[in-house]
């Protein structure tokens, strides 16, 4: 019978279940558990692993930069941290919004590992990321584009619950760029949430994207419902 019970794990992938029932066998406590305690902890077993699973695919397929959690941040008001803020953050319910998330300060001081951790929460909370160099994002849209499949390319970004956008500004936007990127933002306004990660200020980005119209669209679209974040101090990378 224990055999047989096994096999069916097998056959219908219940993992969690199979795990745990070995556990439960080994040590006996299938002899004192009533069969209503066994079945709960093994549904319970069965959720968490493809909870576990799941978390990890998500991960996996945003590529995050770093492998980083809302743990592992040393909160500090005088760098930028706010408890109060990230505490909200992490909920994700600016992600069920689809409000943006503006990180700004200089080379080094933790831009990237934040968005990797607020990236990392999304994933534990079950929604989907994708984390792109701004260069990267904008040359895997030329070569969509060349390809033929640049609608396909967006309409997948547009469907992604988190899109973080790091590195922004280090060069200025180039004409098809700029509509590009405008046309990202637009798909997602009020509907998906957007991490994007500068070294510059806010202020700054007008100049970067460059034509008056399509950054008045944009920044509009970005600015006033946002969550803004600007870290502090020195670089982080001195100390290691």
């Amino acid at each position: 019978m224990t055999n047989q019970i096994e096999s069916q794990f097998a056959k219908l992938k219940l993992h969690g279940m199979s795990k745990t029932w070995t556990a439960i066998k080994e040590t006996r406590k299938n002899q004192s558990l009533s069969l209503s305690e066994g079945l709960e902890l093994l549904l319970q077993a069965e959720e968490l692993e493809r909870d576990n699973r799941r978390f990890k695919r998500l991960e996996t397929n945003a590529a995050f930069r770093y492998k980083a959690s809302l743990e592992q941040l040393k909160l500090d008001k005088t760098r930028g941290l706010d408890q109060m803020m990230l505490t909200s953050l992490a909920a994700g319910e600016y992600i069920t919004k689809g409000e943006a998330v503006l990180i700004t300060g200089a080379t080094g001081c933790g831009k990237s590992y934040l968005a990797s951790a607020l990236g990392h929460q999304a994933c534990v909370l079950g929604f989907k990321a994708a984390y792109f160099n701004t260069q990267k994002l904008m040359l895997k849209t030329k070569m969509a584009r060349l390809e033929g499949t640049v609608m396909k390319f967006f309409d997948k970004l547009a469907k992604t619950d988190l899109l973080i956008i790091d590195d922004f500004g280090l060069t200025h936007l180039e004409q098809q760029q700029r509509i590009d990127f405008m046309e990202m933002i637009e798909d997602r306004h009020g509907k998906k949430s957007t991490i994007i990660v500068s070294q510059l200020p806010v202020s700054s980005w007008y100049d970067i994207i460059g034509e008056e119209t399509i950054a008045d669209a944009i920044l509009d679209r970005l600015v006033h419902s946002s969550y803004r974040i600007e870290l502090k101090g020195e670089s982080l990378r001195k100390k290691m």
